[in-house]
């Protein structure tokens, strides 16, 4: 009965012992863990506005009325004299903004078609705001992305699609956002996707170093998918438990038998 009851333990503490070392989880393990250490941020690029994104335009000027017309496609402006959209207007205005069409371009009402694919948020601004001049008195343009988001996926513990509500956000919050990596993840394995004028990109990161921070990919844009792979260790965890439950149940069956026999 003893060498039954030692079988059992030592097969319980097998399946436990399954993880990670612990030199494989920490972040940023090279970086120096006393005093403070400052560097100039180098690699941040400003948001270019891409093909399929959406923009909300909102204009002001001297007469409101006039201005009405252009703010169609924002449904959350909170101007009483701004009119719901109707079913007739063009489908590149949607119900969050305006569509930037394949050829990276808005159309607006009176002006028409206007190129906006690659500027930054303040230069479409600023285009915008310049050929309003023909049409209204002193116009205000206000203008940003609706629809940045980024995906989280793999060996995280809450995987899914994130709106992002400003112009920035960085490799680390995009993760914070997931509930973070689980100890048994890849952290030096950290696979971003990027699709960028009519290209996708597959770049490796690894997060145990703090290079990253320097990183051109550190980051994140509109559409950036990251994937967290899982190590073997998680793997071998539970490809081991499948393997060996008919092993765990026929042990625990035969401690409870010589359990019911004393």
């Amino acid at each position: 009965m003893k060498q039954i009851l030692y079988l059992s333990i030592v097969v319980v503490l097998f399946f436990s012992s399954c993880g990670v070392p612990y030199k494989q989880v920490p972040y940023f393990q090279d970086l120096k863990d006393s005093g403070n250490v400052q560097e100039q941020i180098m690699n941040l690029a400003p948001l270019k506005i891409q093909k399929d994104d959406i923009l909300a335009i909102t204009v002001s000027s001297l007469n409101p009325e006039a201005s009405a017309i252009f703010n169609m496609g924002n449904t959350t402006s909170t101007n009483p004299n701004v009119p719901s959209t109707p079913a007739s207007v063009s489908p590149l205005i949607t119900a969050n903004g305006f569509l930037v069409d394949s050829n990276g371009d808005i159309q607006l009402p009176l002006i028409g078609s206007v190129r906006v694919n690659g500027l930054t948020t303040t230069s479409a601004r600023e285009l915008i705001q310049s050929k309003l001049g023909t049409y209204l008195k002193e116009p205000v343009v206000s203008l940003r992305l609706v629809n940045f988001k980024v995906s989280v996926l793999g060996d995280v513990a809450k995987p899914g699609v994130f709106p992002v509500q400003t112009e920035r956000i960085s490799l680390p919050e995009a993760l914070s956002l997931s509930g973070d990596l689980n100890i048994t993840a890849m952290r030096k394995n950290v696979l971003l996707i990027r699709e960028n004028q009519g290209k996708r990109e597959f770049i490796r990161l690894d997060l145990n170093k703090k290079e990253i921070f320097n990183s051109p990919y550190y980051y994140l844009q509109n559409n950036d998918v990251l994937y967290v792979q899982p190590s073997n260790a998680k793997y071998a965890s539970v490809d081991s438990s499948y393997r060996n439950i008919g092993l765990i149940v026929s042990v625990l069956s035969v401690i409870a038998l010589v359990i019911t026999r004393l």
